[in-house]
């Protein structure tokens, strides 16, 4: 098995391996995660800062034909979303954010991941969002922030498209009482398994979403193919959404 099947379609583009979003494809999207293949797109391992930033340099040479511009952020964790109008171009990196949104063609988006979750959203029209959601970021509910700006632009919930990307599984992350009490409102005594993609599935359902698509992918189980920190790395892939 290997990222660019188990229901992912072919990898479309000869510098970034990926597991691509078939779904937000069909709205005629570019929608995709990185794999190991493609190398680190983080500046703490032990690749080269000149490498790593050939990679990113690369992906937006890439995308700019139909996106020249492309935002990415310091992420913090957090529950911040920003949107994004069509007044710049080039690569744009915003302070202390963990999602991106906008109305506008020719823009994209990226979030660097290793075990958090990569939460694309489109609507039909167009829009699309972009979230890096951690468990910090699933508590204090960052994808239900950008499904009410959405809202707030006119777009229903319940015509929105939601997918899951690559993360670690609910089998393999382990928390302590203290954060799956924040995750779920209930009460452990000792560390405990939680599947964030499925608490997320839950809230953005809860907030009216009804087309949610999840990755087979666990970073951990399928470490061949992602970088993943519970398993020790220090290599990052990212997330990736583009409107033309």
């Amino acid at each position: 098995m290997s990222a660019t099947q188990a229901g992912s379609g072919p990898a479309t583009a000869p510098h970034t391996p990926r597991e691509i979003v078939p779904d937000l494809e069909a709205l005629g999207l570019q929608a995709f995660t990185t794999t190991r293949a493609a190398g680190t797109f983080g500046t703490g391992g032990s690749d080269p800062v000149s490498e790593v930033m050939s990679r990113w340099n690369a992906l937006i040479a890439e995308l700019r034909p139909v996106a020249p511009r492309f935002a990415t952020a310091g992420q913090v964790h957090g529950n911040r979303v920003v949107t994004h109008g069509g007044e710049w171009e080039g690569w744009l990196r915003v302070a202390a954010a963990d999602g991106h949104l906008t109305t506008t063609p020719g823009t994209a988006f990226a979030v660097t991941i290793a075990d958090c979750v990569p939460v694309f959203v489109a609507h039909p029209s167009g829009a699309i969002a972009l979230l890096h959601s951690g468990w910090r970021g699933t508590a204090a509910h960052i994808t239900e922030r950008a499904i009410v700006v959405l809202r707030s632009l006119g777009l229903a919930p319940s015509d929105l498209h939601l997918h899951l990307g690559p993360s670690i599984c609910g089998d393999c992350y382990e928390v302590s009482p203290d954060v799956y009490a924040e995750l779920t409102s209930r009460t452990v005594s000792s560390p405990t398994t939680v599947d964030l993609r499925s608490i997320i599935a839950s809230h953005a359902r809860s907030a009216g979403v009804r087309h949610i698509t999840i990755s087979p992918f666990c970073t951990r189980h399928h470490n061949e193919l992602f970088f993943s920190h519970r398993a020790g790395d220090a290599g990052r892939q990212i997330a990736v959404i583009a409107r033309g």
